[in-house]
């Protein structure tokens, strides 16, 4: 078939230069355009008229998808946004991600969306259920282009590394059904060249750009590779499709051709001449082809095909180009229906019937009560039952004796108690090629794997005081702890390094200032930690390794209770958490330990760590005032109370995160990283999504106010309405507990060390604060009635007023509501104050 070359077709200006995408609706009705710019063009077919513009959408958009009735844009901002076309109106966010969105596609029944972006995962979302939705995640490299079957049973997925991954979709669990290497090209997020697979419309095949300028097509069942079109473009393949009917392939490139190739022969049937074409699309019935451009036109092309080859794409769907076709074979490449893109069920074959002569036909069927054994049992002697073949009793009487034994061994041979693995807080897993070593208040430290070795970046929220800095990492490091002073690393061994400590501080006043130390051989570094005055680290041989900031080493001790899972210091106290005693699940409990290193105090020994059953340590850390604080599995965060004082230390819960006002209508499903408590509040990271570590680019801290859960909250505001009084009270009920537990840090704090006017200041304010709440919450009981009078008066006992005027508006309160016996019970207890009698004493004379 000759080679035609076709008239040329004017441009329309759809968008501004840069990445420009379209689509036509399964229908063959409307053709979509978006691009750089806010506004997205709807085009009818057929019509020469103005398109439909709709504005004031998201800027940058990457991706575009359409059904009938809907279609999606994906844009750099991250967000996923659905139009209906019955009204040209944005209709609701389908989803969010992070990092821009590199590619959006639907189902054939325009049911299900993935989402590709720059993240290592893809979403695939119900698009009637945006809350339904699949995750394929922990990819090595982002994706950038996604496809469907024709069956809507599987999707490629094609990744910037040159890996193309094929997933199996049809449960709630996506499970990897093939892995290609080698048939596409690595290739970044943001290139206009194209790896995308595209299915053949039989379901059977399909194909990809390849580094050669060629398009190789593929089996989908084991990636074996057939047909090939080869020898038409000098440049790299920008797009590509499939003609609705796949008797026809379209292809476009940087050599400014667009060619058409016949999927029979794999020859090249028409050319034209157009640069710059980055998406093209044909039209699903008609002889139209469409296809932008990087400047931003749009080219409608009706009438694309010339006559001689328009037969081609009127024909029903044609069989991929396989190099032997097992349906060519068998019924001269007919195609067969196809459900699903899964081959037709073969229909049930009969049960093959005996021969006329076996034995079964010439005795016939044995008569009722006819048995094969033929001795009976008549004197109940057991000897019938359990004969072997050779018509002998086994030793199955014996097994029951062998089962006592072989169970009692079993109990003890499976008990395999579970210890709780080395963690490094504030770390994240790897997720692609990077993650995060260190992630608090003063900055993050984060690393990326480039094969050979890493590079590592430190940032910091205050540039004012500190300055960034970043280098190449041939060691590997692993671990990471920063602070106001300096940054601290730690790698493993390797075959040519022992494992190693490194530390940098952020100023000084000599030409070097940092300093590596290197572990005795065999040994591994489980976790570090840094305070203003020590560097601590713990290690695989259980040993706790104390220096100085600027490496000398001070202590070394082994911890009792090994193996060691973590260390974090302040100051001139350290932490440390450790395996303990095993508990009655079989898991070992965990169990903690500080020490005072500057004096070689011990402050709290092998106490154990306040988990519920099923609830797991996330994370560990100091607050700002030098308290040790959790926060568990559960979403619960304590501080340890009294923890100066030997054997007096206690877990009190500060907030509940389950029970957080943002969560009470229950539309929303996220968790929270912690990051520290400073200033009274807790400061994390919201995970959205079922996430469970921060991710890039960097997430935004956010905080939220303690709350110690002493009730539970309203299930509702029309509830909270409905009982303002009960409100009321448990909010000043709360703000009591809340500030007698702060005010009992700061009393520890102050006692066990020398506490400065300020800090002393600070105590007085503070029991004065929780003074003023008792006599609030006195208001509420008195307002309720005179039966509320006994708690109203164990209120006022609560009372730590040392001047008595706190007690004197006590009584101005009950008098205000007419509670004149409470009135004079407070006047006893001030008259009881001034005289320094309180009740034990009374009751000791």
């Amino acid at each position: 078939m000759a080679t035609v070359t076709q008239r040329w077709v004017r441009g329309r200006p759809a968008h501004p230069n840069g990445p420009t995408f379209l689509t036509y609706t399964p229908d063959g009705t409307k053709l979509i355009t978006a691009g750089s710019n806010n506004v997205i063009r709807v085009y009818q077919t057929g019509s020469d008229g103005e398109p439909t513009n709709i504005d004031d959408v998201q800027d940058s958009n990457t991706a575009l998808a359409a059904s009938n009735d809907i279609f999606i844009t994906g844009s750099e901002d991250g967000s996923v946004c659905v139009y209906t076309l019955d009204n040209y109106l944005y209709d609701r966010m389908l989803t969010r991600c992070t990092l821009p969105i590199r590619d959006i596609a639907l189902s054939s029944d325009g049911l299900w969306a993935a989402v590709a972006s720059d993240e290592l995962e893809v979403k695939i979302i119900d698009t009637r259920d945006m809350t339904n939705v699949l995750y394929i995640r922990d990819l090595p490299k982002p994706p950038k282009h996604l496809s469907f079957h024709p069956s809507g049973s599987y999707l490629a997925i094609s990744c910037t590394d040159g890996l193309v991954y094929i997933y199996s979709i049809s449960t709630e669990d996506p499970t990897m059904r093939n892995k290609f290497d080698g048939m596409i090209r690595r290739l970044e997020g943001e290139d206009e060249k194209s790896a995308k697979v595209i299915w053949h419309p039989d379901g059977r095949a399909f194909a990809t750009p390849t580094a050669t300028r060629d398009v190789q097509v593929f089996n989908q069942d084991d990636g074996r590779k057939e047909r090939i079109f080869t020898g038409g473009h000098m440049g790299d393949i920008t797009a590509l499709a499939w003609s609705p009917n796949g008797a026809l392939l379209a292809t476009a490139a940087s050599d400014r051709k667009i060619l058409i190739w016949d999927t029979k022969t794999q020859k090249i049937i028409a050319r034209y001449d157009y640069s710059g074409v980055v998406n093209l699309a044909w039209h699903p019935s008609d002889n139209i082809l469409s296809f932008v451009t990087s400047d931003g036109e749009l080219f409608i092309y009706p009438d694309f095909l010339s006559m001689e080859n328009l037969s081609l794409l009127k024909q029903p769907i044609q069989p991929a180009p396989f190099i032997r076709d097992p349906l060519s074979e068998t019924s001269g490449n007919a195609r067969k229906t196809i459900t699903n893109g899964l081959k037709p069920v073969l229909e049930s074959r009969t049960k093959r019937r005996s021969t006329p002569d076996s034995l079964d036909d010439i005795l016939g069927p044995q008569s009722e009560g006819e048995e094969d054994d033929f001795v009976d049992d008549d004197d109940g002697a057991g000897y019938h039952d359990g004969l072997n073949g050779y018509g002998k009793r086994s030793h199955d009487l014996l097994d029951g004796l062998k089962d006592r034994d072989s169970k009692r061994r079993a109990i003890f041979s499976s008990w395999d108690p579970q210890i709780h693995e080395p963690v490094q807080p504030g770390s994240t897993p790897w997720r692609g090629d990077r993650r995060y070593l260190c992630l608090n208040l003063t900055g993050f430290v984060w690393t990326v794997d480039q094969d050979s070795h890493h590079t590592v970046t430190v940032e910091f929220y205050d540039r004012e005081f500190h300055r960034d800095f970043h280098f190449t990492d041939p060691y590997l490091y692993d671990k990471a702890c920063l602070n106001e002073h300096g940054t601290l690393f730690s790698c493993p061994p390797s075959r040519d390094n022992p494992a190693m400590i490194f530390y940098r501080p952020h100023e000084t006043w000599t030409s070097r200032a940092d300093w590596r130390t290197q572990l005795p051989a065999g040994e591994d570094i489980t976790s570090i930690s840094l305070s203003d005055s020590y560097i601590t680290i713990t290690t695989t041989a259980s040993y706790i390794r104390t220096y100085t900031l600027f490496g000398t080493p001070l202590r070394i001790h082994r911890q009792k209770s090994s193996p060691i899972v973590t260390c974090v210091s302040w100051r001139n106290y350290i932490l440390t958490l450790g395996n303990g005693p095993v508990g009655a699940s079989g898991n070992t409990q965990l169990v903690y330990t500080i020490g005072n290193v500057k004096r070689d105090e011990v402050c709290q020994s092998e106490d154990v760590v306040a988990l519920p059953p099923d609830t797991t340590l996330k994370s560990v850390f100091w607050s700002d005032q030098g308290d040790p604080c959790i926060y568990d599995s559960s979403g619960v965060l304590l501080v340890l109370l009294h923890w100066r004082n030997p054997g007096q230390a206690r877990w009190v819960p500060l907030l509940d995160t389950k029970m957080l006002e943002r969560l009470r209508d229950g539309k929303r499903e996220e968790s929270y990283w912690p990051v520290a408590v400073a200033q009274d509040k807790f400061h994390c990271i919201i995970l959205k999504g079922g996430d469970q570590y921060p991710y890039f680019p960097r997430p935004l801290l956010s905080e939220f106010e303690f709350k110690i859960p002493i009730t539970a909250s309203p299930s509702s505001r029309d509830e909270e309405r409905d009982n303002p009084a009960t409100g009321e009270g448990q909010r000043l009920e709360e703000s009591f507990v809340r500030s007698s537990l702060m005010l009992s840090l700061l009393e520890d704090l102050t006692s066990s060390t020398h506490a400065t006017y300020a800090q002393q200041s600070e105590v007085s304010r503070r029991e004065t604060e929780v003074d003023k709440l008792l006599l609030q919450l006195l208001n509420v009981e008195c307002r309720e009635g005179e039966e509320r009078g006994m708690k109203a008066l164990e209120i006022v006992g609560l009372m730590r007023d040392r001047s008595g005027k706190l007690l004197e508006a006590a009584q101005k309160v009950a008098g205000r509501y007419g509670r004149g016996v409470l009135q004079e019970k407070i006047q006893e207890v001030a008259e009881k104050r001034l005289m320094g009698m309180d009740e034990e004493e009374e009751g000791d004379q």
